[in-house]
């Protein structure tokens, strides 16, 4: 899929458009611009994954880090003086080759404060769902948003685990329903999903999970996208307002490349792409420069496990199936925001356990881990403007700043969080646990916000279709454009957004 096999200093001189990354923005971006006849180039500093079984070693994903890449990012979080290193996943398809499928829609009322309504939105959702192939059940979801077509396919019926937690929210009164799910259950034509529990947070080694290298990517090729993986871009060169050149290193053989083109759309995720804005000086070019960077949200996620009496999973059955959004709309008008879901989600393997468990309780956690069972708590969090994505004076092994990222969360964000906690409590105790441990998440794979969309510059620094304010030909089409979180995976919205702003793109302006 790749594509050519010259080195990136040899590339031509110019394309229509350049796209950074080959996430849920870039690659719903670059299919949509092909489609329309540009010549568009994709720079990625992730390779393609390997898809072989080591995908599905849990030791070598997550805890060896098997695809993290050499540049740090300095974090501080949960309340700690100095920043640390986390050394981020990068890969071809970016997080969509780890993320476990879950393809929910944000609400109305979700976008109230958004530049754009949810009608704005819907026709693109639909055309996004198609192209991933969701399989889910309109009509289950109690809050489900107005659709204007059906499904495309059913998901499976429920493994024993997943009817463990349905039935015991089912008691309680609430009103559980099948989790979208961009995976492969029913195209016989490719490999279809074998209900393994190695899904979320793993590469699928068989490509049935419909990630964008399966999916968008592969379509996106066929129409004549060329795609560059090992490509790691410094900055953005304008001339005037107007970006022209992006400017990199080639991983593989350590020289630089610069490529012109009349489009420049930034997608490297709410991290990368303030710090690529930030390196190539965005921010004194752009009227809304000082929201470059800030209003940083992640979710306010943790897991739940329970202990039960028995054995929750021996036939090691994937089961994140389940969603329930009974309690979304609980604080909206105390806090102006939804609650968030609750999610199934698998029991990681005894020796991940066993690293993450405090001291003291990690040989004990290992030997419990077959009577766990987790349900994920994903909270809507404040946009706060001290969140943010600064660069350091450190500099990678390509020479390029290095960023840090801030965070702390609010008391709202921790009551919001704390309100499902109990929720998801009650579910598991309902369904048998013996006891109950609260995780907290350190991940930013939900990560948001820090180049927002608006009304103007002195509110925002994309305008309503994205375009950084104040400049020519330069867009940011990720996460990173989200005014505010809400309270689901951010994926499937990243990409009907794409979508939604791509004739801005291709007029040019």
């Amino acid at each position: 899929m790749p594509g050519p096999t010259q080195r990136l200093s040899e590339l031509p001189i110019a394309y229509d458009a350049v796209i950074i990354g080959s996430g849920f923005g870039g690659a719903f971006s670059a299919l949509a611009l092909v489609e329309a006849g540009l010549r568009v180039l994709m720079l990625e500093r992730g390779l393609p994954v390997a898809r072989d079984e080591d995908d599905w070693d849990p030791r070598k994903i997550l805890l060896e880090g098997r695809y993290a890449g050499p540049s740090p990012l300095q974090i501080r979080q949960y309340g700690a003086r100095q920043p640390a290193p986390i050394y981020p996943m990068q890969m071809l398809g970016g997080n969509s080759v780890l993320y476990g499928g879950a393809s929910l829609r944000l609400r109305p009322r979700d976008v109230e404060t958004w530049p754009i309504s949810y009608d704005d939105l819907e026709a693109h959702y639909t055309r996004a769902e198609d192209l991933l192939g969701v399989h889910g059940l309109q009509g289950e979801d109690p809050y489900e948003p107005p659709r204007s077509t059906a499904y495309g396919a059913a998901p499976p019926e429920l493994t024993a685990p997943a009817k463990r937690i349905h039935e015991a929210a089912t008691d309680l009164g609430w009103r559980p329903f099948r989790l979208p799910m961009a995976i492969n259950f029913t195209d016989e034509s490719r490999s279809r999903c074998v209900l393994c529990n190695t899904c979320d947070g793993f590469p699928c080694r068989i490509e049935a999970k419909n990630d964008l290298t399966a999916t968008v990517l592969r379509l996106a090729v066929t129409s004549g996208l060329e795609i560059r993986p090992g490509a790691v871009v410094g900055n953005i060169e304008f001339t005037g307002q107007r970006a022209r050149v992006v400017e990199g290193i080639d991983a593989a053989s350590g020289e630089s490349f610069r490529v012109e083109a009349d489009r420049v759309v930034v997608a490297a995720g709410a991290l990368g792409s303030p710090a690529i804005l930030l390196r190539s000086g965005v921010h004194e070019i752009s009227s809304g420069g000082d929201w470059i960077g800030r209003r940083l949200m992640r979710h306010c996620n943790a897991v739940l496990t329970g202990v039960f009496p028995f054995a929750t999973n021996p036939e090691q059955l994937f089961h994140k199936q389940l969603c329930l959004t009974d309690f979304y709309e609980d604080v909206r008008e105390e806090l102006g925001t939804s609650v968030g879901t609750i999610q199934d989600i698998y029991t990681p393997s005894a020796d991940v356990i066993s690293h993450f468990a405090p001291f003291g309780l990690k040989t004990a956690a290992a030997r419990f881990t077959r009577y766990m069972q987790n349900l994920l708590v994903v909270a809507e969090d404040d946009p706060g403007s001290e969140n943010r994505v600064t660069l350091t004076a450190e500099r990678d092994a390509y020479g390029h700043q290095i960023a840090r990222i801030d965070h702390e969360y609010t008391d709202a964000d921790l009551r919001r969080r704390d309100y499902l906690v109990g929720k998801a409590r009650r579910i598991l105790r309902q369904a048998g646990a013996w006891i109950t441990r609260r995780h907290e998440i350190d991940s930013f794979s939900h990560g948001l916000g820090t180049a927002l969309m608006g009304e103007s510059p002195s509110s925002s620094a994309l305008d309503a279709n994205c375009r950084v304010w104040g400049t020519a030909g330069l867009w940011v089409v990720d996460g990173s454009c989200f005014v505010t979180s809400a309270g689901v995976n951010p994926s499937l919205t990243i990409a009907a957004n794409a979508l939604r702003v791509a004739p801005d793109i291709m007029a040019g302006q």
